[in-house]
C-alpha cells in the first residue's frame, strides 16, 4: 500500500468580491477598495483556527506561503502567519511554502526570520522558497527577466547565512551586504529541510535535483504532474542518485463528505472559485515579459498544446475532477482517487488533501478535515495510524478517535453548523450563495464585527 503523508494548508483567500464577469483579472489590477478589515479579521482567525485543528486531527505538516496584491491569497507575510500557528500548536511541522525570495530587497531577513521560527518551535519549520507568480513582479519593482537570477543569488546567501560563521561580506550581482552575520540560527542542522515549489519548469527542477530538495508540484493535471516527476527523477539520476518518493508532493486540493453526491453538492462552488476566480489572470500579467526562460515557455506551451490544455480559470467543474486537478467524493471514493493518482505520478504526499479551499466556510472545512481525517488517512497509514512527529510521543493519542476525545473534538464527523450562528445548514443546500457564508450580512462601518470561535 501506498504510504503518504499529508499536508493541511491555507491561501487565505478573500471572495467577496465582484462577479467574475465584471473584471479582468483577481490580481494586480483588481482594487483594493473591495477588501473590508472587518471581514478580513474574521477569516483570518478562521483560518487561522483551520490550520491549528490539523494537528489535532494528525495531519503530517500544515503550511502557508506568499502572494501579493490579489484576492485568492492575502499572506503578503507567511512568517508572521507562522509564528502564529509556532505559538498555537505543539508538536506538527510547520512549512512556510514559501518565501518569494527573488522578491525581497534583502534576502537576510528572510534567513533571520525563518531561523528565529526554527529555535522558538523547537526545530518544526520547513522553509519553502518560491520565485512567486509572474503577476506579483509588477506590485513590487522587480523586472521579472532577473527573476531566475535573483532567486539563485538569495537562494545562495541565506543558505551560507544558515551555515557559514560570520561576519562575512556578501558581494553579488543584486544584493550587497557587509556585514552578514545574522542571530539566532536555525536549530535544525544544518538548516530547516528546504522544499520547492513549481509547476514544472525545466529550471527548476534541475534546481530541485542538484540540491536534493523537496519538490511541489502546484494545481496541475495529473498527467503533467507525472510528466514533472519522471523530469525530475530523471534528472536525479543523471547526478547519480535515485529520487526518495518522499522527495515529491502534490497539491491537490480534496474535499470528502459522506457520499459522492454531497461532496458535489458542498465543494463544486468553492473548488470552482479556486481555479475561475482566484485563478483569472490574463496572460500579459500571469507570464510578464522575460519572467520564463524561451526554452521552459516553449516547453511549457508545448505540453499544454500536447495535452489540450485550456486556462485554468476557463476549466469546467467537470474538468478539473477529470483531469485530476481536485478529488472530490465519499471516503471510499477519496480513498482509491488518492491511490491511483500518487501510484500513477509516484507522489510521496498530498498538500490542501482534506483542507481548506476557496471561500469554503469554517464548518465545512473542519468537517472536511475530520472525515479526511477519520476515513482516509488511515488507508495511507501504518497500524497506529499516527504522523512521524508523534510515534515517539509516549502521551499521544494511540488512535484518532481517541484523539477526538482527547482534544474535544466529536468522534462522529461534524455536522454542518454556520460560523457564528446556532441554524443548522441542510447539506444539499451548502452550495448556495446564500448559505455559503453566515456573515454575507454587509459591514457596517466603525462597528467591529466579533470574531467567530
Amino acid at each position: 500500500m501506498n504510504k503518504l503523508r499529508f499536508y493541511g494548508f491555507n491561501l487565505m483567500p478573500y471572495p467577496y468580491i465582484p462577479p467574475t464577469a465584471e473584471f479582468e483579472s483577481s490580481w494586480v489590477s483588481l482594487s483594493n477598495k473591495y477588501y473590508e478589515p472587518q471581514r478580513g479579521r474574521r477569516l483570518y482567525n478562521e483560518y487561522i483556527d483551520q490550520l491549528v485543528a490539523a494537528e489535532k486531527y494528525g495531519f503530517d505538516g500544515i503550511g502557508v506561503n506568499e502572494h501579493h496584491a490579489n484576492f485568492y491569497g492575502t499572506m503578503p507575510s507567511p512568517n508572521i502567519i507562522a509564528a502564529m500557528l509556532v505559538q498555537r500548536t505543539e508538536h506538527i511541522p510547520i512549512g512556510v511554502i514559501g518565501n518569494a525570495i527573488p522578491l525581497h530587497g534583502n534576502p537576510l531577513r528572510v534567513a533571520e526570520e525563518i531561523a528565529m521560527l526554527d529555535v522558538i518551535s523547537g526545530g518544526r519549520i520547513i522553509s519553502g522558497f518560491v520565485r512567486g507568480i509572474g503577476c506579483e513582479y509588477f506590485n513590487n519593482g522587480v523586472v521579472p527577466s532577473d527573476s531566475v537570477e535573483r532567486f539563485n543569488e538569495a537562494h545562495d546567501l541565506i543558505i551560507k547565512a544558515w551555515t557559514d560563521d560570520g561576519p562575512f561580506t556578501w558581494q553579488g550581482e543584486h544584493f550587497y551586504i557587509p556585514n552578514v552575520n545574522p542571530i539566532p540560527r536555525p536549530i535544525q542542522d544544518p538548516h530547516p529541510p528546504i522544499w520547492i515549489p513549481g509547476q514544472g519548469s525545466l529550471e527548476t527542477l534541475q534546481f530541485v535535483a542538484k540540491h536534493k530538495y523537496t519538490y511541489m508540484m502546484v494545481f496541475a493535471p495529473q498527467w503533467f504532474t507525472k510528466l514533472a516527476f519522471d523530469g525530475l527523477r530523471e534528472e536525479c539520476k543523471r547526478l547519480g542518485y535515485e529520487a526518495p518518493k518522499t522527495m515529491v508532493n502534490a497539491s491537490v486540493p480534496t474535499y470528502v463528505a459522506e457520499t459522492d453526491e454531497q461532496a458535489h453538492r458542498e465543494a463544486k462552488a468553492h473548488l470552482s472559485w479556486v481555479f475561475n476566480t482566484g485563478l483569472k489572470i490574463p496572460d500579459q500579467i500571469f507570464f510578464p515579459p522575460g519572467y520564463m526562460t524561451t526554452k521552459s515557455f516553449r516547453n511549457f506551451m508545448g505540453a499544454l498544446q500536447k495535452g489540450h490544455v485550456k486556462p485554468q480559470s476557463q476549466l469546467s467543474y467537470d474538468e478539473l475532477l477529470k483531469d485530476r486537478y481536485i478529488i472530490v467524493g465519499s471516503p471510499e471514493t477519496v480513498r482509491n482517487e488518492i491511490g491511483e493518482y500518487c501510484d500513477d505520478v509516484g507522489a510521496g504526499g498530498l498538500l490542501m488533501g482534506g483542507s481548506s479551499m476557496g471561500p469554503m466556510p469554517n464548518w465545512m472545512v473542519m468537517k472536511n478535515m475530520q472525515i479526511f481525517a477519520e476515513e482516509v488517512m488511515p488507508e495511507f497509514r501504518e497500524a497506529d495510524g499516527k504522523p512521524d512527529y508523534l510515534r515517539e510521543e509516549p502521551n499521544s493519542p494511540r488512535t484518532l478517535t481517541e484523539a477526538s476525545a482527547q482534544y474535544g473534538y466529536p468522534a462522529e464527523p461534524a455536522r454542518s453548523i454556520v460560523t457564528g450562528s446556532d441554524e443548522l445548514v441542510d447539506h444539499r443546500l451548502a452550495h448556495l450563495p446564500e448559505v455559503i457564508d453566515a456573515s454575507m450580512v454587509p459591514v457596517k462601518p466603525g462597528k467591529p464585527k466579533a470574531s467567530a470561535g
